[in-house]
């Protein structure tokens, strides 16, 4: 059994169907099997916990007079997280950006003469992402 696996993936069998055969189902199994799984557990956990926080909310707001109040501060402080969070990912995003840049920058200087300029993009889209967190966005409330 094994030497039909060795067979099938023989450098010199290398145009044969073996290989073919073996990538068509890695393909299948990736973007047929995984992927979808992966999606559809995603959405049922985002969708599951979106329930339970109207429900909370409802139930606080049900509660009592100070319910209602209790359920807006609770809203707008989710919502300042949920700000504040994205606004920490768009930095760690820019930071991740210019060193991506700068090593591009470098690895192409050592290569080649003029190839660093191909690294300056990401490290001007990173850039950008900082001068937006840092000066152009709206303050957190």
């Amino acid at each position: 059994m094994t030497s039909l696996a060795l067979l099938l993936f023989d450098p010199e069998f290398i145009g044969g169907p073996g290989m073919w055969i073996f990538l068509s189902i890695g393909a299948f199994s990736l973007f047929g099997i995984f992927l979808p799984t992966v999606t559809w557990i995603d959405k049922q956990h985002k969708e599951r916990s979106a329930f339970y926080k109207a429900e909370t909310i409802r139930r606080i707001a049900e509660a009592s007079g100070e319910g209602v109040k209790a359920a807006m501060d609770l809203l707008q402080q989710q919502s300042r997280l949920e700000q504040q969070r994205k606004r920490e990912g768009m930095k760690i995003g820019g930071l991740i950006c210019i060193g991506v840049g700068a090593a591009t920058c470098l690895l192409f200087w050592s290569q080649h003469d003029q190839g660093f300029l191909i690294g300056l993009t990401p490290a001007f889209v990173g850039a950008a992402l900082l001068i937006y967190v840092y000066l152009l966005a709206a303050p957190l409330e």
